[in-house]
C-alpha cells in the first residue's frame, strides 16, 4: 500500500526497520508490524533478551571482582604505587558521577520528547473524534429537521391539495425526495464504534503514557539521589554511606539494564510500524471497527487516485434537494393564488430546506479527506518522530547508566579499603609531624584541657625528707594550700566534673618546673621545723 502523502519515514527508522527478526528457534520472521501475531512478538522479545544477556555478563563480571576484592585484599604496594592506584580509585567513582550525571541529562531529554510524541498522537485523535462526532451531529439534525418536515408540513400539503390532482403529485414527488436524502444522509456516518472511539484511544493512551513518564521520572531522580549520595561519601569519607550505595547501585544497574531491553523492543517495534504505517492502520481499524476499507484508504491515503467513497450519495442527495428546492417554487408560485391556507406551510418547508442546504454544504467540507488526513499526518509525525527519537534517546541513557553504575560498583569497595588503611598510616607516621591528622587532633585535646599531675599525697603530719618527697604534708590556711586545691579540681578530676558552673571558681595560674621545685623545699623546711624537738634549757 502507497505510503501517505506528507510522512516519509526518517533514516533512524529505516535503520531500526532493517534489523534482523528471530524468534526463539532462530527462525527469519518478518519485520511487518504484527503485535498480535506470536511470532513477531518472539522477535521482538529476543531482542530485548540481548539486554538480559547484558546484564548477566555484568553481573558476572561484577561479582568475579568483588570475590577476588574480598578474598584477596589489596596488595602491597610500594609508596608511590599506592598513592597512584588511591588516585585512581577516586578518580574513578568521580568519572562514573560524571556519566551518570550526563545519563541523567539525557533521560530527561528523552523522556520529554517522548511524552510530547505521544500526546501529540492524542491531540490528533480528540481533533479526528471532533470530526467524526461533528458528522454525526449534522447528519442527524439535518435528517431529524427533514423528517419533521415531511411528517408534518408536507402531509399538511397533502391534505390542502387534494382536490387539485398537479399539486398534489408535486407534494407527494417532494416527500419522496425529502424521504430518498434522509435515506442518503443516515448512512453516510461510517465510524459507528462507541467502544473504539477516537477519544476513548486518545484516553487510554494519555492514561499510560502518564504512568510511563511518572515511572522514568522517578527513576531519574533515583539516579540523580544515588549519584549525589555517592559523591558526598566519596568526599566526607562515610564509609557506610558508600557501602549503602554500592548497593542501590547494584539495584539501579539491573534496572538500567531491564529499561535498556524495554526499550529496544519498543525501538524496533515503533520502526516496523513506521516504515508502513497505512496497511496496519487500515487492518486493524477494520477488524475492530468495522469500517468500510474504501472509507478508510480514503482517508488515510488522500489524493487523486482513491475517490470519495461518499460521492454517489452526496451528489444524489445535491440532486434531489435541487429538485425539491424548485417543487417549492412552483407550488409557491401556482398554488398559493389558490390555496391560501398553503401559503405558511410552504414557507416552513422552504426554510426547513434552506437550512438543508447550509447543512450539506458542511457537511460535504467534513466528509473531504483532509481535514482527518492531517489528523493522521500529526498523529504518525508525532509517534515516529518526536516518539521515535524520544525512544531512542532513553535507550541512550540506559546504556549509560549500566555503565556508570558497572563502574561504580567496582571502585567503590576499593574506595572503602582505601578509609580503612588511611588511619594505619596515619598512625606509622611521626607523631611530631604537623600533617599527621591524629597527632593534630592529640595536641587539640591536650591544648583544650592541660592536666595538672598531682605531684603530692597527704601522707601524715611529720615525716622525714625522703618521705615528702613522695607525699604531700599537710597544708592548711595558706594561699599556696588553696592553690593547689583549686589546681586539682580543675585538672579534670570527676568530683569537679560535678559542680555547677556558676560555683566553679577561676582556675589558679599553672606552675612551672622551678616553681614547683622552691615550692617542695619550702614545705619540707617546714615540716622540719614543726616536728624538731624542743630543748629545754
Amino acid at each position: 500500500m502507497t505510503i501517505s502523502q506528507g510522512y516519509r519515514a526518517s533514516w533512524w527508522t529505516f535503520l531500526l526497520h532493517q534489523v534482523p527478526h528471530t524468534n526463539f528457534q532462530l527462525e527469519a520472521v518478518d519485520s511487518t508490524f504484527a503485535p498480535q501475531d506470536w511470532e513477531y512478538q518472539q522477535a521482538l522479545l529476543f531482542l530485548a533478551g540481548f539486554a538480559g544477556l547484558c546484564l548477566a555478563i555484568s553481573l558476572i563480571l561484577v561479582c568475579v571482582y568483588l570475590i577476588r576484592l574480598c578474598c584477596c585484599g589489596l596488595e602491597e604496594e610500594e609508596e608511590g604505587t599506592k598513592g597512584r592506584r588511591a588516585c585512581c580509585v577516586t578518580w574513578s567513582c568521580v568519572a562514573a558521577a560524571i556519566v551518570c550525571c550526563a545519563a541523567i541529562g539525557v533521560g530527561f531529554y528523552g523522556n520529554s520528547e517522548t511524552n510530547d510524541g505521544v500526546y501529540q498522537v492524542a491531540y490528533s485523535l480528540m481533533n479526528a473524534n471532533h470530526t467524526l462526532t461533528s458528522i454525526d451531529l449534522l447528519v442527524s439534525d439535518t435528517v431529524e429537521l427533514l423528517g419533521t418536515a415531511v411528517r408534518s408540513d408536507l402531509t399538511r400539503l397533502e391534505e390542502v391539495f387534494s382536490r387539485r390532482t398537479e399539486f398534489l403529485v408535486s407534494v407527494r414527488n417532494t416527500r419522496r425526495q425529502a424521504e430518498a436524502v434522509i435515506e442518503h444522509l443516515g448512512h453516510i456516518p461510517f465510524w459507528r464504534s462507541a467502544e473504539l472511539s477516537p477519544s476513548a484511544l486518545a484516553e487510554q493512551i494519555t492514561f499510560m503514557e502518564d504512568y510511563r513518564w511518572l515511572a522514568y521520572i522517578l527513576l531519574l531522580l533515583l539516579d540523580l539521589i544515588i549519584c549525589l549520595f555517592t559523591l558526598l561519601g566519596l568526599a566526607k569519607q562515610i564509609k557506610w554511606l558508600v557501602i549503602v550505595m554500592t548497593v542501590m547501585s547494584f539495584f539501579m544497574l539491573i534496572l538500567s539494564w531491564g529499561s535498556m531491553g524495554l526499550e529496544t523492543a519498543a525501538a524496533v517495534g515503533l520502526s516496523d510500524l513506521c516504515s508502513s504505517p497505512d496497511m496496519y492502520v487500515l487492518n486493524a481499524t477494520h477488524l475492530r471497527t468495522g469500517v468500510s476499507p474504501d472509507v478508510l484508504r480514503y482517508y488515510l491515503v488522500c489524493n487523486q487516485d482513491v475517490a470519495s467513497p461518499f460521492q454517489q450519495k452526496l451528489t444524489v442527495s445535491q440532486r434531489a434537494l435541487s429538485n425539491i428546492h424548485s417543487q417549492l417554487h412552483g407550488l409557491e408560485r401556482e398554488a398559493v393564488p389558490q390555496f391560501p391556507a398553503a401559503e405558511k406551510n410552504l414557507l416552513l418547508v422552504q426554510g426547513v430546506l434552506n437550512s438543508t442546504e447550509g447543512s450539506f454544504h458542511h457537511l460535504v467540507a467534513l466528509l473531504n479527506c483532509r481535514g482527518l488526513h492531517k489528523d493522521y499526518l500529526d498523529a504518525l509525525k508525532g509517534l515516529c518522530y518526536d516518539g521515535m527519537e524520544g525512544v531512542l534517546v532513553l535507550l541512550l541513557f540506559s546504556f549509560l547508566s549500566a555503565l556508570a553504575f558497572t563502574t561504580s560498583i567496582c571502585s567503590l569497595p576499593r574506595a572503602c579499603k582505601h578509609f580503612q588503611n588511611r588511619d594505619s598510616d596515619y598512625d606509622d607516621m611521626d607523631e611530631d609531624d604537623p600533617f599527621n591528622p591524629q597527632a593534630r587532633r592529640q595536641a587539640l585535646r591536650v591544648a583544650g584541657r592541660p592536666p595538672l599531675p598531682s605531684f603530692y599525697s597527704h601522707g601524715g603530719s611529720c615525716g622525714s625528707r625522703t618521705s615528702l618527697r613522695g607525699t604531700a604534708p599537710p597544708i592548711s590556711n595558706a594561699p599556696v594550700s588553696q592553690y593547689m586545691n583549686q589546681s586539682a579540681l580543675f585538672s579534670g578530676s570527676p568530683r569537679y566534673e560535678t559542680v555547677a558552673l556558676a560555683e566553679r571558681q577561676s582556675p589558679p595560674p599553672s606552675y612551672s618546673p622551678s616553681m614547683r621545685t622552691s615550692y617542695i623545699s619550702a614545705a619540707q623546711d617546714e615540716a622540719d621545723t614543726q616536728c624538731r624537738p624542743v630543748s629545754v634549757s
